[in-house]
């Protein structure tokens, strides 16, 4: 196959006098394997490629894409841009974005052990799965899903303001849930195993994560009503901080939806909380080198010591808010332009084991799981409410398990109220890592 900067850069070069191009061109292949009763369920293997060109004239904007690098194809995707240009709006801070003074990181996220790896191997994983999560418990009746799934993937982006890059990634993950049945109850739980090849993962960590988690939920009750400190284990971090990101971009903060509006430089969460948008790390599971418009990643600082120190931009959310991009463009494939979105967020994690933090609460609850979290939340006011479930905490100890409880408060108490962080930050398969909080004064809503 034509190498893809040569596809972007060729396209780019095809600019007009006073007209922009940025070309972006990928490559994927994707695997996913599902097994049930020590066979193959499923077994999915794809593969892609496309273009996805944006074209900026007089301020008008037009992007048009095609699932071809077919070379007839790319001028007719060009052609089509140039043609949805004449049709749009003018926004004197549309453009393409401009090449910085930010060098692009040398990230080690792209293994041929993965490119190489047999379909069989992968089938293996998948079966190994289901049967360590069977084998961990009796009380292990079913298993809901065991699955094997990874993404191979390279792209390329060019200007005709002068930006050409390229990045390369692999990734596999193990996921499983478990069912676990006890006096005709049946309780669900899940575990994940993360890499960039299939050596990296671990089926018997994934088996006894789903275990632990649905067999401590059997005998669940649905608790009175009261306010007591909560602590959130690191699934459920991680979900909160994806919402708390959003709030964070440069475009929710232009469009009137973010709690963060107009608060830069103010004290919004305690001191203890230190959060940064960081995909140069290469034990995220989501790092890159380069952004959705070619620019180099980088480490952005969003809350410092507590105080709200940045937004997240792409090109246009910087020009538009008066600074510049953060190398935060996003994009969701070549089908279509770049937003802006965080990439790897984690919270600065503290130096305490979870278990020394919980053995310092008198009356607690242990949230490990949470339903309907993204639809409870409003970015504006920031208030939230989530269904939840996991274990009380008595005496500094883990005791009976709770369900159909609520948790609600707003992202701006949770933030201020947190008390301890703990030192287990974990990368899972999402843009944010997830990590122990313990958060004070939290109404638990039950019976």
């Amino acid at each position: 196959m034509t190498d893809l900067l040569d596809i972007a850069c060729r396209v780019a070069g095809w600019a007009r006098d006073g007209e922009q191009i940025e070309a972006f061109v990928v490559h994927e292949r994707d695997t996913e394997v599902r097994a049930y009763e020590g066979e193959v369920e499923s077994l999915t293997s794809a593969e892609s490629q496309g273009i996805g060109v944006r074209v900026v004239s007089d301020g008008k904007q037009g992007y048009a894409y095609a699932g071809t690098l077919d070379p007839d194809a790319l001028e007719e995707t060009l052609r089509e841009a140039r043609d949805n240009a004449g049709f749009a709006e003018t926004d004197e801070f549309n453009g393409v974005a401009l090449p910085d003074d930010v060098a692009t990181p040398d990230l080690d996220l792209y293994r041929e052990a993965l490119v190489s790896c047999p379909t069989d191997d992968k089938v293996a994983l998948a079966i190994e799965l289901e049967r360590a999560t069977r084998a961990t418990d009796p009380r292990i009746a079913g298993i809901e899903s065991a699955e094997y799934i990874d993404t191979i993937y390279e792209s390329a982006v060019a200007t005709s303001t002068g930006i050409a890059s390229v990045t390369k990634e692999t990734g596999c993950y193990l996921a499983t849930y478990a069912l676990a049945e006890e006096n005709g109850e049946t309780q669900t739980g899940f575990g994940f195993s993360i890499g960039r090849e299939p050596s990296d993962l671990d089926p018997l960590v994934a088996a006894r994560d789903a275990a632990e988690r649905a067999t401590r939920l059997l005998g669940s009750t649905k608790p009175a009503t009261e306010r007591l400190t909560v602590v959130l284990d690191p699934w459920v971090t991680a979900q909160l901080l994806g919402i708390v990101g959003h709030t964070l971009t440069g475009d929710a903060v232009l469009k009137g939806r973010s709690l963060f509006a107009d608060r830069m430089g103010e004290e919004v969460a305690t001191g203890a909380i230190t959060l940064v948008d960081d995909a140069t790390n290469p034990a995220a599971f989501t790092a890159s080198m380069v952004d959705g418009e070619g620019l180099a990643i980088r480490s952005t600082p969003l809350i410092s010591d507590g105080v709200l120190s940045g937004f997240l931009h792409n090109s246009y959310s910087g020009r538009r808010s008066g600074t510049a991009s953060t190398g935060s463009a996003a994009r969701g494939g070549f089908k279509s332009a770049p937003g802006v979105g965080a990439h790897a967020l984690a919270i600065r994690p503290g130096d305490r084991n979870p278990s020394d933090l919980i053995a310092e609460i008198d009356d607690g609850f242990l949230v490990q799981g949470v339903a309907g979290l993204h639809s409870g939340v409003n970015p504006v006011s920031g208030d939230f409410s989530t269904g939840a479930e996991g274990l009380r905490i008595r005496n500094g100890e883990l005791a009976e398990p709770i369900r159909e409880v609520t948790i609600a408060s707003t992202l701006q108490r949770l933030l201020h109220d947190v008390v301890a962080i703990g030192n287990d930050t974990e990368w899972l398969p999402m843009n944010a890592a997830g990590v122990t909080l313990v958060v004070a004064d939290v109404t638990m809503s039950g019976a």
